[in-house]
C-alpha cells in the first residue's frame, strides 16, 4: 500500500523553503522535493529527522491511505494554452469563487508535484480536500524565471502558482477572472510603450494595476557556436525555425521584423510550429528539433545555447486593483521589493531590474 506525505504542506505552512528544510535535515534539496512529489520513501532516520525540524509527528507527515477512500471529483477549469489531455496533473487554486486546474510538467528524473489529474473538459480527480487557508495566487504568463520568484514568495507562507500562456492568453484569463495576476510583454509598435496600450484598447472598462516585473533582452537563439551562421532575421530562410504561439509577445516582434525585411514568413521552413513559451523554444534548439527560435536571453542561458539579441522587452504584471487588498498580493509585492530577488534576476537570467516593483497603473 503506498505511503501519503503530507510534508509539502507542512513545510509551506511554516513559510521553509525546500531548501531550508533539507539543510536542516541533512538531506538534498531534491530529495526533499522527490518525497513530497511522492517519488521516493524515506528511511526511519530521515523521517524522524523531518519531524523534529517540522514539529510534528511522523503521522502527521507520512501516512497510509484508507483503502475506502476515493479521489474526489472536483469541477475545476483548467487553464492551458493547448488541450488538456485525461490524466494530466495539475496544480489546484483558487481565484475568487472560481476552482481552477493548473497542469504541471514532469521535471528530469521527478514526477510532477499535483493536486489532482485531469478526467474531462472541466473537471478533475483531486488528491487533497480543498483547504481555505492556503494562501494561494495564480499568476499566469510565460516568464522562464517565474520558478524562481514563486520560491521565494513560498517562504513568505503564500503559493505562487506558474500557469503557462502567452501574453494574450494570459491577459484574458484575467479578464474571465480565472488567474489573480497576468505577465505581458505586448509593445504598442506606434509608441514603443508596452501593454498600457493593449489594456486601454482591449479592456477599456477594466481596473487594471500595472506593476514592472523586469525588462529583458528578446532574440534569436541558435545552437553552440551558431553552426548555421545566423546573424539576424534575414537568415532565418536558411534554417529550420520553430515559432512561439499566436497571441504571444515574442510572435509579433517576429512578425514586426520580418514586415520590416520583407520577408514572407512562408518563406521560413517552421514558422507554422509553434512551441509554447520561451524554455519550451529554447529547448527545441537543444533537441535538434530547430536549429533557431526567438526566445529570451534567459532561456539561452539556462540550455548554454548562443544568443543573438534584437530588442529589448518590458515584462508587466497585471491585476485588478481589488486583488492589491488580498493579504497574499501584499506579500508577493513585498518580496518584488527585495534586493535579494533582484541579485537573482540579473545574476541568473540577466534581467534589468531598475524598475522592479514599479506601478504603472
Amino acid at each position: 500500500m503506498p505511503v501519503t506525505t503530507q510534508l509539502g504542506q507542512v513545510r509551506k505552512s511554516r513559510a521553509l523553503s525546500a531548501a531550508d528544510l533539507a539543510a536542516k535535515s541533512g538531506v538534498s534539496r531534491q530529495t526533499i522535493y522527490a518525497i513530497e512529489a511522492g517519488t521516493y520513501v524515506p528511511n526511519t532516520e530521515v523521517t524522524l529527522r523531518l519531524a523534529r525540524e517540522l514539529q510534528v509527528s511522523v503521522e502527521e507527515l507520512f501516512s497510509l491511505p484508507e483503502e475506502s477512500a476515493a479521489p474526489q471529483a472536483l469541477a475545476a477549469d483548467v487553464l492551458s494554452s493547448a488541450a488538456a489531455l485525461k490524466g494530466q496533473p495539475v496544480r489546484l487554486a483558487r481565484v475568487g469563487n472560481r476552482r481552477v486546474g493548473i497542469p504541471v510538467s514532469a521535471r528530469p528524473y521527478f514526477l510532477p508535484d499535483a493536486d489532482a489529474v485531469v478526467t474531462g473538459r472541466a473537471s478533475v480527480r483531486a488528491f487533497t480536500t480543498d483547504d481555505p487557508s492556503r494562501k494561494q495566487l495564480v499568476l499566469a504568463g510565460c516568464d522562464p524565471a517565474t520558478n524562481l520568484l514563486a520560491r521565494m514568495v513560498e517562504r513568505t507562507g503564500v503559493d505562487l502558482i506558474p500557469a503557462a500562456a502567452s501574453s494574450k492568453l494570459a491577459l484574458r484569463w484575467l479578464h474571465e477572472g480565472k488567474v489573480h495576476m497576468a505577465g505581458s510583454h505586448l509593445e504598442d509598435p506606434a509608441t514603443g510603450e508596452f501593454n498600457l496600450p493593449y489594456l486601454k484598447s482591449e479592456f477599456p472598462r477594466e481596473d487594471f494595476a500595472v506593476v514592472t516585473f523586469a525588462r529583458w533582452e528578446e532574440g534569436l537563439v541558435v545552437a553552440k557556436g551558431n553552426p548555421k551562421g545566423v546573424r539576424g532575421v534575414a537568415d532565418l530562410a536558411g534554417v529550420h525555425f520553430i515559432n512561439r504561439e499566436p497571441g504571444s509577445g515574442s510572435r509579433a516582434l517576429l512578425d514586426q521584423r520580418l514586415k520590416q525585411a520583407r520577408i514572407p514568413s512562408k518563406s521560413i521552413a517552421g514558422y507554422e510550429r509553434t512551441a509554447h513559451g520561451h524554455l519550451a523554444a529554447a529547448y527545441a534548439i537543444v533537441s535538434g528539433e530547430a536549429d533557431c527560435c526567438l526566445a529570451t536571453r534567459s532561456a539561452a542561458r539556462t540550455f548554454d545555447l548562443d544568443f543573438i539579441p534584437l530588442h529589448n522587452a518590458r515584462y508587466d504584471l497585471v491585476l485588478r486593483k481589488t486583488t492589491l487588498e488580498l493579504p497574499a498580493t501584499q506579500a508577493f509585492l513585498n518580496v518584488l521589493q527585495r534586493a535579494s530577488l533582484r541579485r537573482q534576476l540579473e545574476a541568473l537570467a540577466g534581467y534589468d531590474t531598475s524598475q522592479t516593483g514599479s506601478l504603472r497603473a
